[in-house]
C-alpha cells in the first residue's frame, strides 16, 4: 500500500486558502470547463514523509515508528505561505508553502524513526508545501506564471497541527486517501 505521513490544516487555513484561489487563473478556467486539476479540499495537507509502497504486515512498524517520533512533541505553529511551481509544461504543479521552523523538525523526527525501524521513505530535502492544482500544460504560460506569483504572495493565518496522520492514497484521476492512524501533539 502507499503511504505518508502528513499534518493537515484546519478549517479556518483552509476557508483562507480556498478564498484566495478562487480569484486565481486556476479556479477561473476550472470553472469554465477547463480541467486545471484542482486539488480536492479534503486532500489538502502538508507530507512530513512519503515511504511509498509498503507492505500490509509492515504497517504496524510504521504506526511504531511515528508514535515513537511524535511522543512528547508540542504542536508546531505555522501558517501557509508563499507558494510557486514545480515542473514544466505538462508535469506544472502549483502549490502553496509553509513557514514554521518547528515542521521541519517534526519532519526530521518522523523520518528518523522510519529510518530507526528500516522503514523506506523518500529521503528528498523536506520542502514542506500544500499542493493546490496540477494544470500541466492545459493553461497558458502567462496565466500560470501569474498564479505563481500571486501564490508567492499568499501569508495565511498562523495556526498549530495538532495531529500527524498516516495515510494510504489511492493513485488516479480523482485520488482518495484513507486515514489509517492519528498521533495528537502535545
Amino acid at each position: 500500500m502507499r503511504l505518508f505521513v502528513a499534518v493537515y490544516p484546519p478549517a479556518a487555513a483552509c476557508d483562507d486558502l480556498e478564498r484566495r484561489l478562487a480569484g486565481l487563473n486556476i479556479a477561473i478556467a476550472a470553472g469554465q470547463g477547463v480541467n486545471t486539476r484542482l486539488a480536492r479540499r479534503d486532500t489538502w495537507h502538508v507530507t512530513l514523509a512519503f515511504l511509498g509502497e509498503v507492505a500490509e504486515e509492515r504497517v504496524g512498524h510504521v504506526r511504531t515508528a511515528i508514535g515513537r517520533a511524535v511522543d512528547g512533541v508540542s504542536a508546531p505553529q505555522f501558517r501557509l505561505a508563499g507558494g510557486g511551481r514545480f515542473g514544466r509544461g505538462r508535469f506544472t504543479l502549483l502549490w502553496v508553502g509553509v513557514q514554521g521552523e518547528a515542521l521541519a523538525g517534526l519532519a526530521r523526527q518522523v523520518r528518523r524513526e522510519l529510518k530507526r525501524a528500516r522503514l523506506p521513505y523518500d529521503d528528498k530535502p523536506f520542502k514542506p508545501h500544500l499542493t493546490v492544482a496540477r494544470p500541466g500544460d492545459r493553461l497558458d504560460r502567462t496565466a500560470v506564471d501569474a498564479d505563481r506569483a500571486a501564490l508567492a504572495e499568499y501569508r495565511g493565518p498562523a495556526w498549530r497541527a495538532e495531529t500527524v496522520e498516516l495515510v494510504r492514497s489511492h493513485l488516479g484521476p480523482k485520488p482518495s486517501y484513507d486515514h489509517l492512524g492519528v498521533w495528537r501533539l502535545a
